[in-house]
């Protein structure tokens, strides 16, 4: 099955970070946050990728077909370039990366794979969130209700701090819970390929008059994923996921 990555927005609300480079190409860990979303499909076994690029794409694009030699060992002769391969490092990925155009919307980005997409179904996520989302059990999901396509459906994380109070004493201090109440979109999409009917040009978007119109005509299911969810929009939230990181105990972490 194959797993499309919309990693061509601008990031514009994350700009200190994305003059230069796609937003999907800002790093956690050392690791573009792309790479970190691959290796949560990867992990349970999802590691045919189609990427669709679009602002600074070509960044992506040498990111992967530099990838073998960067993360292998290796002698090379330098008088005829011919190479001996010491050690690899690279995982068993295939990666199509895709420039689907600079101001295409998510639904238009989509469209343009159609011909890569092998007329099955497909997932689909965004390129700037983290989830540690069970794939078997979202596909699972997917197939047992025989619809048109499934959104996984999170708790928002609260913008700000949560004070339990006894009088005026703070009994209870969480910076930034998940929110108690609520679903929102959190990406982790499946769909059936029915999904291009509803997909007509580079303009429309994703989330809105396509999946309006797919939830208006019943087809649309939600898997409720209750676990770590956590999205990069500013650079705060990028801090955030990188001191998890670091902690050693990153929720997404499933490899």
């Amino acid at each position: 099955m194959k797993v499309v990555i919309l990693a061509g927005g601008k990031g514009t609300r994350i700009a200190e970070e994305t003059v230069t480079r796609p937003k999907p190409m800002v790093e956690i860990g050392g690791r573009p946050i792309l790479w970190h979303i691959m290796s949560i499909y990867a992990a349970q076994g999802l590691n045919d990728f189609v990427v669709a690029c679009g602002y600074r794409g070509e960044l992506i694009k040498e990111y992967f077909a530099s990838y073998f030699l960067h993360h292998s060992d290796f002698t090379i002769n330098l008088k005829d370039g011919t190479r001996d391969l010491l050690s690899a490092g690279a995982p068993d990925w295939r990666v199509s990366v895709v420039d689907t155009g600079l101001d295409t919307m998510t639904g238009g980005r989509v469209r343009r794979l159609k011909g890569l997409l092998d007329g099955g179904t497909f997932m689909v996520t965004y390129g700037d969130g983290l989830g540690a989302v069970d794939m078997k059990a979202l596909l699972a999901f997917h197939r047992s209700h025989g619809r048109l396509a499934t959104v996984t459906a999170v708790r928002p994380p609260a913008r700000f701090g949560n004070l339990a109070i006894e009088g005026d004493r703070v009994r209870e201090f969480a910076e930034k819970p998940q929110a108690g109440e609520g679903w929102i979109n959190g990406g982790f999409f499946v769909f059936e390929p029915a999904l291009f009917d509803y997909l007509h040009d580079d303009a429309v978007s994703l989330e809105q008059e396509p999946l309006e119109r797919i939830a208006a005509a019943g087809q649309l299911m939600a898997y409720k994923h209750e676990g770590f969810w956590q999205p990069m929009d500013t650079v705060r939230e990028r801090q955030l996921l990188e001191s998890l990181w670091h902690s050693g105990g990153a929720p997404w972490k499933l490899w």
